[in-house]
């Protein structure tokens, strides 16, 4: 891929706290930011904000990224007035699932532009000091401008990311098994309300950072790994049968303590 070859004009469906926190590094870098949002953000720093759609859609980006949640991205992707398009442009996703946005994309984005398919696998909390290491996984779902592709993914690589191409499916069932388990064993010790105490060891520190952790991120994102990663439901049903087998295995046990007294 090499380093960053030329200033982009990126436009961006979805300003949300995410959005903002690739917005802020990518005008650092030298690229030209236009955003589009249900919500009024026309006095952010360094981007140009359009209320209309069919005024931001027919600016002549290079790249078009879509920053929406998981769980309205259909609905948004369906109301973007593609036929305002000017010239073949790059369409970018970063949702935390991937085989959604990829078939809802090949679906609606028109033949003639092209599609990668991202997940930045950080956010501004662990990106906060830098993107250096950090995994961003991309999967190039059609390109045949290959410079333009090349210089958007430049955006992450000069940054000193970690790039990870692979396919959408794989990554879903990877995540399944690691970001979706995350956020659930959150989730849980959330519902348990677990706090600090004055005898906390090291590891239930960690467990109390992982559960503040996971409920700063909304119940929106959760539920959309859970319902459009398919592999998620099969997690869930290991999880549960896994408390289930430890819990088998201490009432052995304690049944086992119980015969020797």
């Amino acid at each position: 891929m090499g380093t960053l070859t030329r200033s982009l004009k990126i436009g961006i469906i979805g300003f949300g706290p995410f959005a903002q926190f690739l917005a802020k590094t990518m005008i650092k870098q030298g690229h030209l930011i236009s955003a589009t949002s249900r919500s009024d953000h026309s006095g952010h720093d360094g981007i140009h904000f359009y209320r209309d759609m069919e005024e931001f859609m027919g600016l002549e980006h290079d790249v078009i990224m879509i920053c929406t949640s998981i769980m309205s991205v259909t609905e948004v992707v369906k109301s973007i007035p593609f036929h305002c398009l000017k010239k073949p442009t790059l369409f970018a996703d970063v949702l935390s699932v991937k085989e959604h946005p990829k078939q809802l994309l090949l679906q609606e984005v028109p033949e003639d532009s092209d599609l990668v398919c991202t997940h930045p696998m950080f956010g501004p909390e662990s990106g906060k000091n830098g993107w250096k290491d950090l995994n961003f996984m991309y999967e190039k779902v059609r390109v045949r401008d290959e410079a333009l592709c090349s210089s958007f993914l430049s955006i992450f690589e000069s940054e000193g990311c970690k790039m990870l191409e692979m396919s959408c499916e794989v990554h879903d069932r990877l995540a399944a098994g690691s970001q979706f388990v995350t956020h659930t064993i959150g989730r849980i010790l959330s519902e348990m309300q677990i706090s600090n105490t004055p005898i906390d060891t090291k590891g239930f520190e960690k467990l109390v950072q992982l559960k503040e952790s996971t409920v700063n991120d909304s119940f929106d994102l959760y539920s959309g790994l859970f319902i459009h990663n398919r592999f998620a439901k099969q997690t869930l049903k290991n999880l549960e049968g896994a408390l289930e087998r430890v819990k088998g295995s201490l009432e052995a046990r304690m049944i086992k303590e119980d015969g020797h007294k």
